[in-house]
């Protein structure tokens, strides 16, 4: 007969019987309860928490600190060329509400960049923060036209 899921047995001896420890001096585990005389493993508290070193300085405390995080960085949501391509009708003025209406950006207050990807065969007036100098020299060479948005001094001042 083999050995099936239905009639597993834990290995002789496996399973052990909870340690009480404290419950009187017959038990063998009473009066320090198996924590030996005195020191700092004998106190209550737990001193084993992630990190901890026995009162030497942690690792972590003792390595410098290290990164940056720019507060003045600029982020652009990115809009490719095609992308205006198959979305926007031939004469059509691209701002930031149509993006956002047609789905191509997920919130509003975003600063948006058009980059050259793809063709545009179509005379858009398009709307944005940024041009890249192939997506502006594309929108023109279409017949379309370029507005940079000025940006509120609160978004930011770096050139991406």
């Amino acid at each position: 007969m083999g050995t099936n899921l239905h009639n597993l047995k834990a290995p002789e001896r496996s399973r052990h019987r909870k340690k009480r420890v404290g419950r009187g001096q017959g038990s063998g585990l009473g009066k320090t309860a198996g924590r030996g005389g005195k020191g700092q493993k004998a106190r209550t508290g737990n001193m084993n928490f992630e990190g901890f070193e026995g009162g030497q300085m942690p690792l972590q405390r003792r390595l410098p600190k290290f990164g940056f995080k720019n507060p003045f960085r600029v982020e652009y949501a990115p809009v490719n060329l095609d992308r205006l391509d198959s979305i926007f009708e031939n004469g059509a003025t691209v701002s930031l509400d149509a993006l956002l209406e047609k789905g191509v950006l997920s919130k509003k207050g975003v600063l948006v960049k058009i980059l050259g990807q793809g063709t545009l065969g179509k005379k858009l007036t398009v709307h944005a923060h940024g041009f890249s100098a192939s997506a502006k020299e594309a929108i023109e060479n279409a017949g379309g036209s370029v507005v940079v948005i000025e940006r509120h001094p609160a978004q930011g001042t770096a050139e991406a």
